[in-house]
This record gives structure tokens, sequence and C-alpha cells, in this order.
């Protein structure tokens, strides 16, 4: 007797459960989930933004108007957009933040990156040698017995000048510092440390932005790195250089590709090099402020603003200079802190891939633009699929080129 109601749940069980998996994958609760918790825009910027049977309303029309699936930014300032179901049953709040427009000059050139660092880095110890066991590879070397080191050089003569005495080295490890004691061995009529050393670097990469307001620069969109180590070159002086790219090793899977170009440091500097960040290396620009594609220049789009679809690379692949090549958005990670994973770009342009085949070393910096916006950056290429690659936001990269050399390192 029981057995038909018992049905019968199992029916109505089995619907609930059809509508709530329904609900759950709907576009409308799709859309939902993808929402940031705060969009920020800039003045006239309009952001659309389908949500299905979802609606958006504001509070303040002088700060945000609502319109379908669209949020336009009027006036600069702060506030909140709500999300209901139908316009009727309230869902979530998102703030909202409206800053003044911003303008930058987007770069695509190759650019030439030359870097004297604070100190020596270690990049080798000798079983034999006064520093086994004191001394590890990636350590800086910032002075010894008190003499500031800058060169092998300047370290092998701090060296001689002991006379075989243990001395004291001052040490940055890991951004620490520390004094580590250390006694040279006898080389012959000399003294040796027995450690192998590092004080400069020199590559090719590209020019992501310059802001023709405060003349400062980003580039790279990630940092400038021992290749022994693997640690982060910390900069003493260094500047920024015209580039040609030379040639092309095209990416496989498996074997990331290469633009090879070369500079020449007799030429006029294009900037300094204040700063190498894990989100690439910014200074002041003191070349000419131009770009053939954008002469008018590019807003800035921020990451709220960013979306999986359309978009272009600039980047320049051979002798002709920067120029557009087609791209899409695949992916996208909301971030409320920088990080250098903003989201996953693939190549689409059939030029790039013949030239290139796809994303390569020295394409890192790289602008990438949607919906006519400078949104970020190309940072890496995926190993294993050379058509994609992470991006950078470009707020992060502004927050790195806003704050002077001097106050970051403090």
């Amino acid at each position: 007797m029981g057995f038909p109601c018992s049905k019968k749940r199992l029916t109505l069980a089995a619907l609930l459960l059809a509508g709530l998996l329904l609900c759950l994958f709907s576009p409308t609760a799709r859309a939902l989930r993808a929402l940031p918790d705060a969009l920020t825009l800039y003045e006239g910027q309009v952001c659309h933004m389908p949500l299905g049977l979802a609606a958006l309303s504001s509070g303040d029309e002088k700060l945000v108007s609502c319109q379908g699936d669209g949020v336009s930014a009027g006036e600069t300032g702060e506030g909140a957009v709500s999300v209901s179901l139908f316009g009727l049953i309230p869902l979530q709040k998102m703030e909202v933040q409206v800053k003044e427009k911003r303008v930058l000059i987007p770069g695509g050139q190759a650019v030439g990156v030359a870097m004297q660092m604070q100190g020596v880095m270690v990049v080798g110890v000798a079983r034999d040698g006064g520093a086994q066991g004191r001394l590890r590879a990636g350590d800086v070397l910032l002075s010894l017995d008190g003499q500031p080191l800058a060169s092998a050089e300047q370290l092998s003569r701090a060296v001689a000048s002991g006379g075989g005495k243990s001395m004291t080295a001052l040490v940055n490890r890991d951004g620490r510092s520390l004094t580590v004691p250390v006694t040279p061995v006898q080389d012959g009529e000399g003294y040796r440390l027995g450690v192998w050393v590092r004080s400069s670097t020199a590559g090719v990469g590209t020019l992501t932005y310059v802001d023709p307001k405060t003349g400062a620069y980003g580039a790279l969109g990630h940092a400038v790195s021992d290749g022994d180590t693997g640690r982060l070159f910390t900069v003493a002086r260094g500047r920024l250089m015209p580039a040609g790219i030379v040639d092309v090793r095209r990416g496989a899977r498996g074997a990331p590709g290469e633009l090879r170009g070369n500079f020449s440091m007799d030429e006029t500097p294009l900037g300094d090099i204040a700063k190498n960040t894990v989100y690439g290396v910014y200074g002041r620009w003191t070349g000419k402020t131009e770009s053939t594609l954008y002469p008018e220049g590019l807003p800035v789009g921020y990451r709220s603003s960013v979306h999986t679809g359309r978009a272009a690379i600039l980047s320049t692949v051979d002798e002709e200079g920067p120029r557009a090549y087609e791209a899409e958005i695949v992916q996208v990670s909301r971030q409320s802190e920088p990080s250098g994973k903003s989201f996953v770009i693939r190549v689409t342009d059939p030029a790039l891939i013949r030239k290139t085949g796809g994303i390569v070393q020295g394409m890192s910096g790289s602008p990438v633009i949607q919906d006519g916006m400078l949104v970020g950056a190309v940072t890496h290429v995926f190993v294993d699929d050379p058509l994609r690659g992470y991006g950078l936001y470009i707020e992060w990269m502004l927050e790195e080129s806003d704050v002077p050399a001097a106050d970051s390192a403090a």
C-alpha cells in the first residue's frame, strides 16, 4: 500500500533535483557566478554583462546607469549596483568605482634590457673554496670587509687585499641581510673565495606602455631573473635600449620558441630601469612617446572589464615593427590582489602562427587590447601549447610604475 506514495516522493525528489541542476547550470546561473565582486570603470565607459533572467539596477544614476545588460559610468566616485532575478528578487550587490579616464601609449616594440645589479650574485660555490658551507647559490654579496662589491673584479681585489685572513661578507639572502664569515684559501701565490658570481645581465623583451602624463613606462610583465639560480636581479642601474629582431625560432609543443634580437649600448637609451619586479621592469621613459598604431593612445581597461572573447596582441616579430595580431582571451581569473596569471590568451592570427608558431620568448610584455582598451600584457607561454600563454592585468603593472623606485624599496 505504501509503494505508490514512495514512487510519488521519488518522482518529486527527482523533479526537484532536476530543477536545481537546471538552475545551477543555466546560462543565468553561470553568468551570475562569473560576476566580479567589484567593478571598476572609467568615466564614460560602457560595460556589457549579459545576465540572462537577471537584471541590474543602480541607486545613483549620476555614478552609473543601468539599461538592459549594460552599465554606463558617469561621474567619478563609488557606489553599488544591485543584481536581481526578473528585476524583483534581490540576489547580490556589486561595488562600483568610477575612476578618471586614463590613457596610455601602448608599446609592442622590441627593447633591449641592460641591468647592473646591486652587489654580485653567487651562481656557484666550489667544494674546496673558503665559502663552502657559508655561501650558497642565489646569495647576493653586497660587501666584503666593508668594501662594496659591484663586479667580479672588485670581489677578487677585496679577497686579495685580505691576505688570506678571515673576512666578513654582507649578504642578501632571500630578502634578508646577514653577515657571513668566510676564509679565502690559497691558490698559488694568491687567494680565492671559491665562488662564481654575476653582476649584470642583458636581453630583449617587449615594451608594454608609456604613460604620457607621468613619463613612466612598464615592460616585460615578468621579472628579469638569473638564468642559473632563478633569483630576481636587484637593480643598481639599468637602461632600456632600442632593439631589433634578427631571427625567430618557432615554438612547438614542448619546445618554446624565441625572438632573437640585438641592441647596442652606444645608442641613445629609451629610458632608465629603476625597478625589476615579478611584474616587469619599470622606470622613466626618455624616448619619443608615440605609437603608429594608436597615436592617440588607449584607455586603461580595468580587470573587471576583461572577459573571454576576441582580443589583440601588439608585438614585434620582424623588422617591420609593432603589429596587431588577432587573439582570444579564453580564461579569466577574478583577482583582488596582484598575481602574474591573470588570464589565459590564445593566438588565432594565421600570420603570427606562421611566423612564430604562437607565443614565444621575447614577446613577454606585448600589450593585450580588448574592446578598444589596454587591458594587460603577455607574460609566459604554455610549454605544451605555444598558441596559449598567460597574461597580466594592466592594473598590476600600473601599481608598480606609479610607485617610485625609492618608495618601493622602502
